[in-house]
């Protein structure tokens, strides 16, 4: 199958913004979503207690710049999203949580012109498994490396794959219940193909070790529950 261009999965959020405002109905068909922006942007302020700088990669309408205010209010935010009413959204609600500067900038995060050791925490929520080849997902990860200030973290929250093909199945099937249970079968094949579609996730070992191979310091599992997983590596 022929994977979604990047037009084409900005057009899809483009049209997306009011769901993904709420992270209450626009996450559902990701499990434990509240529990992984919770460990992941707590764990981000244990690591840098003092930071002063965040990069949100793919924020969406700003729930993960939001929930990170919440623990560190005076942030200035870089705020990455294909999508400009995603970001317009974004930027209304960010603006109105932090005494710092919002900066808004639409590109992909592999285009991006963002200077080195810039940034004390990086966050990317659901938007790495848009990442295709190898070749792709190592040149994004030394750019997120390089991008952090030393003794910064990357903090991911995503969907991911098992190592095991058996196991990759089985957890596929799990979510694929998991939906069922939500929206009915209609749901479940809809979610399921445009994941099919859109997607290409690696799985948490993968990440985990490209991190280490790029330079990261030391990496961390958070949470994982069957294909979602929130981990994340210090510089």
């Amino acid at each position: 199958m022929n994977k979604s261009t990047v037009a084409e999965i900005r057009e899809r959020f483009d049209n997306d913004v009011e769901r993904f405002s709420n992270l209450d109905t626009g996450q559902l068909s990701t499990i434990d979503a509240k529990i992984s922006l919770e460990l992941i942007t707590e764990s981000a302020k244990r690591i840098v207690p003092n930071a002063t700088t965040i990069l949100d990669i793919g924020c969406g309408a700003g729930n993960y710049s939001l929930m990170m205010l919440s623990k560190l209010p005076n942030l200035n935010c870089t705020l990455v999203d294909l999508s400009k009413p995603m970001l317009e959204k974004a930027y209304e609600r960010v603006s109105a949580q932090t005494t710092g500067k919002v900066d808004v900038i639409q590109c992909d995060i592999r285009e991006a012109d963002l200077s080195d050791n810039q940034f004390d925490i990086i966050l990317a929520g659901a938007v790495l498994h848009h990442l295709r080849d190898d070749a792709d997902w190592e040149t994004t990860f030394i750019k997120l490396y390089k991008l952090l200030k030393p003794g910064g973290c990357l903090m991911i929250s995503d969907l991911i794959t098992q190592d095991t093909e058996l196991l990759n199945e089985y957890t596929w099937e799990r979510y694929g219940d998991y939906l069922e249970n939500i929206g009915g079968e209609e749901y479940r094949l809809k979610v399921l193909d445009y994941v099919a579609k859109e997607d290409s996730p690696r799985s948490m070992n993968y990440q985990l070790n490209l991190m280490t191979k790029v330079g990261f310091s030391s990496v961390e599992i958070l949470h994982k529950n069957m294909c979602f997983g929130a981990f994340g590596g210090i510089k």
